[in-house]
């Protein structure tokens, strides 16, 4: 989730990670303090809007709400928003006796605050988020030990992802111009949801934090030469914001806007690194979060009807999910109290029934803040430990962050990699595959970790593998790439080195050359494998014609050659009229 500062929804240590700069160390998660918050309290007026202004969920039968609509005006209300499709129906009032009225209502089947404070003025004319200055960083992109864990950066020599895949990221919104982002961002399915109802006006959907460009970069920055690279940087990302400027709290109508959004619009996963504020748990004997626990749910469902698999950050308050017993961070909007909960209290939409449940582990152990609980976590993914984890943030600047937020958006990069392989797959099969690809991770000597290694509350399935993910195996011997990009100019040679080294002896006979070149008309192309001594290997001799693009794995008897030292690809063009680059290659021994 998202890491507890602001309202248990930005990421941990925030005053370093906001500047951009410096890594952030997990600690003790704060639920309530709205320091982080980047954006000011904005401060548009309507004449709808009055003090006392709460919002509702009224839950009615999908289908025509016209009824139950209608009856929510007669009783001291107004609708805000509303979705016949299920049934449910954001409500705004100033009555104190709205939702007992509403519940006597023919029709009604639940009604809930879903919040303890007012709804703000903006919501009647919200400010657009700030569209920051860029900052620009050298060229150069090294790749993360986290995407290195997870073997990210050996599936992208496979797949980077398909560009028709489209990732949904229910955040504090995106920096859609970050140098980063801009060339995977996709501005045609983006809104603001923030108050419960889609804005969709340009800029809507940019950050009123630094945390939802953070988990965009992690699911699919660009492989483009410059900062950092996405678990899946080839596919498509779209930014809901669903966090409410000032405070940066995720209220039910939010996520529900979102969902159905989500839904409407394609994308075939969604990453939620957050919880539905104000409760950190909802409880189903309360009438309000019972209303909100079947809102969000129905969302939910739509959007999984409609093709989408939500994924979703476990939390970060060090708690076993599957034995609850105490909430202390409730309700975050206003003055939270102790109160006693059992396993009934869902944390959602993490806990709900078809989201992927996602905690977070360092190098090799659960991290230390991240929720736990056996057949409730479903997998595992790397969080940040001390050094957090390294991505993009608004301005076209870099930070780190550590948090099971920044855990889910790795595996929602990875369940996108699935679908670009598996075109047609539906959220149940696609969770299948999640979990048959993970890697075991046992329990360590821990009695909190209970279950066994295939499955345990501590890690679930166990921890993601891109490499697994994308239909491959780890390469049976040493393996070295290059993933930066050469540019190939007409009538020009470039070459793109690697330094091998570790490796005993001769290379293989078999020694596998992968090459990802974009290029048109790669007949115009010759490309050659160079030795440490000189030696030329081609591979691809003004072949293909008019095609477009060589990606292939190519095998080459280098035999002869000592394995240690620089090998090149070298690319000539022999034409003039097309272009392109050297993406990326490797070697395998």
């Amino acid at each position: 989730m998202l890491a507890a500062t602001l309202g248990a929804a930005l990421a941990f240590g925030a005053p370093a990670a906001l500047a951009g700069t410096a890594p952030v160390s997990p600690s003790a998660p704060s639920a309530s303090a709205p320091a982080a918050a980047t954006a000011a309290a904005p401060t548009s007026q309507s004449a709808t809007w009055v003090a006392g202004t709460r919002a509702y969920l009224v839950i009615t039968a999908p289908g025509d709400t016209t009824a139950v609509r209608t009856a929510i005006a007669n009783n001291g209300g107004t609708v805000f928003q509303y979705y016949d499709a299920i049934g449910v129906i954001t409500a705004h009032s100033a009555s104190g006796s709205f939702a007992a009225t509403m519940r006597d209502v023919s029709g009604v089947q639940q009604v809930g605050a879903t919040r303890t404070s007012d709804v703000p003025a903006d919501a009647y004319n919200p400010a657009l988020p700030a569209n920051p200055s860029q900052s620009t960083t050298p060229a150069g992109e090294p790749t993360r030990a986290d995407m290195t864990q997870i073997k990210a950066d050996q599936a992208w020599a496979v797949t980077t992802g398909s560009a028709s895949v489209k990732v949904g990221i229910l955040d504090t919104g995106v920096d859609d111009q970050h140098q980063d982002l801009a060339p995977n961002f996709n501005a045609a399915d983006s809104a603001s949801c923030a108050y419960g109802k889609p804005d969709a006006r340009t800029g809507a959907w940019r950050d009123v934090g630094t945390h939802g460009t953070h988990v965009a970069g992690t699911v699919a920055a660009a492989k483009n030469g410059k900062g950092v690279i996405g678990v899946a940087p080839g596919v498509k990302i779209s930014s809901v914001r669903i966090a409410e400027p000032g405070s940066s709290l995720f209220f039910a109508e939010n996520t529900v806007c979102g969902f159905m959004w989500a839904g409407d619009h394609g994308f075939k996963v969604t990453n939620n690194s957050y919880y539905t504020d104000p409760w950190q748990f909802n409880c189903p004997d309360n009438a309000d979060q019972a209303a909100i626990i079947e809102g969000v749910k129905r969302a939910q469902e739509y959007a999984e009807s409609k093709g989408s698999l939500q994924v979703a950050a476990a939390g970060n308050s060090n708690l076993d999910l599957a034995n609850k017993t105490t909430d202390t961070e409730s309700p975050n909007d206003s003055t939270p109290v102790t109160r006693t909960i059992t396993n009934a209290c869902l944390d959602i939409p993490t806990e709900l029934p078809g989201v992927v449940t996602v905690s977070a582990m360092g190098t090799t152990a659960k991290a230390s803040y991240s929720n736990y609980g056996l057949n409730v976590v479903d997998i595992t993914a790397p969080g940040g430990d001390a050094t957090g984890i390294y991505s993009t943030l608004p301005g076209g600047k870099y930070g780190s962050m550590s948090g099971t937020s920044m855990a889910s958006p790795h595996v929602a990069g990875v369940a996108a990699l699935l679908v670009s392989t598996n075109p047609g797959i539906t959220p149940a099969q696609l969770r299948d595959k999640l979990a048959t690809q993970a890697n075991d991770v046992a329990c360590p000597s821990d009695s909190r970790c209970k279950g066994t290694t295939a499955k345990n509350g501590f890690f679930g399935e166990g921890q993601t593998d891109a490499l697994k993910a994308v239909g491959s195996t780890p390469p049976p011997g040493k393996y070295f790439e290059n993933l930066g990009d050469f540019a190939i100019g007409d009538n020009t040679t470039v070459e793109s080195p690697i330094t091998v080294s570790g490796v005993t002896g001769n290379a293989p006979a078999t020694l596998k050359v992968g090459v990802n070149i974009v290029h048109t008309y790669i007949g115009d192309l010759k490309v050659d494998l160079i030795a440490p001594d000189g030696t030329v290997y081609t591979v691809h001799n003004r072949s293909g014609g008019s095609a477009d693009n060589i990606n292939q794995v190519y095998t080459v008897n280098a035999s002869a050659e000592v394995a240690n030292g620089t090998w090149k690809l070298r690319v000539n063009d022999n034409a003039g009229g097309d272009i392109g680059k050297i993406d990326a290659w490797n070697l395998t021994f």
